[in-house]
């Protein structure tokens, strides 16, 4: 078997296994929503270092110039980057003003927050591994679904090819019973009868064509190209998967998924209560300052543009939040039921997928059940058709005879298709629901 997707997906004739995953590959590349998963993750990623950046100190520049009265404050300023300033009050109160300017250099930092930094960028590591396991969890569900779809248009085209050889037949017989009608042996009805099983073919044939485009426009839009995809050969209609017990290796992307949701609410529920912990804090400020206010009382109000006098500050503070507990007790109460809920939801999960293993065991027994027995229906079919063939030209069988080991055949050689199928189907199912599509994979030779 071999498969190629002209224009943007090129694909070389090479084995189903590696075809299957060429195309796992490509539709992870290119889904737009598989993209957005991946840019989630990048989002999250950032996260953790903004949670990591607030180590960094703040330093702020601040250069102000105002126009004011002096009354006590000896000219205007803004203390928005400045330590308080204290002046003694005017000699009396007067509405007239002076410049005041000043410049500023002040640094704030929090090095000690006894875990709250800690508790932080530990929540944002668990918001990373929640949009990674999201990411896997989206791309195995897709990726299974392009498998799925994959075998879908493979069995559409063996459909076809059921139905070309079907026409083939019904042509054939027309052929034939128009010779026989021309020389007396049957009746002219039969060529009227084999005419309408002609036209019948013919719709079933247009109508499996019907299902392999669609099966083929579905598959080019899971890999998200608008590129021709042609297959050719038989990879999974000529022989059976191997059946074995598997040893499962990786947990399921669905339970990773919910795994890290519960150890998400679980961080945010711890960094919640660090916010009761004190901070430590270290500030500092060097600042100029002017005034057109003088200190003998001299008013020069220009001067106020210039600087008269330089000044710096130090200091540490070590805050407490005494009520926070109080305002965060409810906060963590509500964080409590989420983590329950998170985890029912994950047990939840874990029940289904024990549940669906039991089912898959059951599908691909029967499966392989039914698919040995196809080849004997198909050989039994073969052999009556061409038995009641020969009689029918012989004048030995009647038309009905004829049309009813058609039908069978027919029958046998679709049902042959769809049983072989349906037991990788299965397999596919057994892998989907195990988590792990290798399982699926390593059985195609």
């Amino acid at each position: 078997m071999f498969l190629y997707v002209v224009a943007s997906l090129q694909m070389v004739a090479q084995t189903p296994r590696q075809d299957i995953q060429r195309l796992m590959t490509v539709a992870e590349r290119n889904y737009p929503l598989l993209r957005s998963k991946s840019f989630d993750v990048l989002s999250a990623e950032k996260q953790v270092d903004i949670m990591k950046s607030s180590v960094i100190p703040s330093l702020d520049a601040a250069y102000q110039v105002g126009y004011g009265t002096h009354n006590g404050i000896a000219g205007l300023y803004n203390p928005q980057y400045l330590m308080a300033l204290s002046a003694p009050p005017s000699a009396e109160n007067s509405a007239s003003g002076v410049f005041g300017s000043a410049a500023s250099l002040l640094l704030n930092w929090q090095p000690v927050t006894f875990g709250q930094r800690k508790s932080q960028v530990d929540y944002a590591r668990a918001g990373t591994d929640v949009a990674r396991a999201d990411e896997k969890n989206a791309i195995f569900n897709h990726q299974a679904r392009v498998i799925d779809v994959y075998l879908d248009a493979l069995t559409a085209n063996e459909i076809v090819k059921v139905n070309e050889d079907n026409l083939k037949r019904c042509e054939a017989n027309l052929t034939q019973v128009s010779s026989l009608v021309n020389s007396g042996i049957k009746p002219g009805v039969d060529t009227a009868l084999f005419k309408s099983e002609l036209s019948k073919a013919r719709v079933d044939l247009l109508n499996s064509r019907k299902y392999q485009d669609q099966y083929r426009i579905l598959l080019s839009q899971l890999l998200a190209t608008d590129s021709v995809i042609i297959f050719t050969g038989k990879p999974f209609f000529n022989s059976l998967p191997s059946y074995g017990n598997d040893t499962q290796g990786i947990p399921h992307p669905l339970v990773s998924l919910y795994e890290s949701n519960v150890a998400a609410g679980i961080s945010h529920r711890n960094m919640l209560s660090k916010t009761t912990m004190p901070t430590l804090g270290f500030w500092g400020n060097t600042y100029v300052r002017g005034s057109g206010l003088h200190y003998d009382g001299t008013i020069k109000s220009t001067d106020g543009l210039g600087f008269q006098r330089y000044n710096y500050g130090v200091g540490l503070q070590l805050s407490m939040p005494l009520l926070q507990g109080l305002r965060v007790k409810p906060q963590l109460e509500r964080d409590e039921l989420l983590v329950r809920s998170e985890t029912e939801k994950l047990n939840e999960v874990k029940l289904r997928l024990s549940k669906q293993q039991e089912i898959a065991d059951t599908l691909l027994n029967n499966a392989f059940a039914v698919a040995r027995e196809s080849p004997m229906f198909l050989e039994s079919a073969q052999y009556s058709y061409r038995a009641i063939g020969s009689r029918y030209g012989s004048g030995l069988a009647t038309y009905a005879d004829l049309i009813q080991t058609q039908y069978t055949l027919l029958r046998a050689e679709t049902e042959q298709k769809l049983y072989y199928m349906a037991v990788w189907k299965a397999w596919l199912y057994k892998a989907a629901v195990a988590g792990d599509l290798n399982l699926f994979i390593n059985r195609i030779n």
